[in-house]
């Protein structure tokens, strides 16, 4: 029997994100910004609502290609937040194209968003061992320390435990349960 972290036993599709992707580091602009919108789209639902969703941002916000969203205007908010497929939030809509518009600045600043993302959070991943979930924090001072940057730059829905999440998510940090069989793979 196959031992993972209690969040992702709840069905397929949380098991194979978690066996696949969380906590496995990324250095990749895409998916960086993919999951940086997936987290801020998530403040105040589950992870179950958003990666049910996934599917659906990928297909309204481009494939998160940055360069096609950061076109994005007000009509464009308008249809998006008639869209069942992602979350119909007109502040986390506005927030992902300004995001992407910001990303654009960084990636021309610091060569990539990997670089300046991966930065802030010390270059290296961060690996914990809880013994349980409940070991798990929610933000740590370096959250909280890229959060500010990241509004600093303009950044929007990046609050510290967001934050913590996209770096638990990009695997900046490995915070897989010591009796998971992803703890010592990631």
């Amino acid at each position: 029997m196959t031992v993972r972290c209690e969040w992702a036993s709840s069905n397929d599709l949380m098991a194979e994100y978690h066996d696949t992707e969380w906590g496995v580091p990324s250095h990749d602009d895409i998916h960086l910004f993919e999951m940086l919108v997936l987290e801020g789209s998530q403040a105040g639902l589950s992870w179950q609502t958003i990666l049910n969703k996934r599917e659906g941002y990928r297909a309204a916000f481009a494939n998160f290609d940055l360069a096609t969203i950061s076109t994005y205007g007000k009509s464009d908010v308008e249809r998006l937040t008639q869209n069942a497929g992602i979350v119909r939030h007109q502040g986390k809509i506005e927030a992902t194209i300004g995001n992407a518009i910001t990303s654009l600045v960084v990636q021309a600043e610091f060569g990539s968003l990997d670089a300046y993302l991966w930065g802030l959070a010390g270059g290296q991943p961060i690996k914990n061992s809880p013994e349980t979930m409940g070991d798990v924090q929610a933000t740590t001072e370096v959250s909280s320390s890229m959060s500010k940057a990241l509004k600093n730059r303009g950044f929007r829905f990046v609050g510290p435990t967001t934050v913590y999440a996209f770096m638990q998510s990009t695997g900046m940090v490995n915070d897989h349960v010591v009796t998971c069989f992803r703890h010592n793979e990631v």
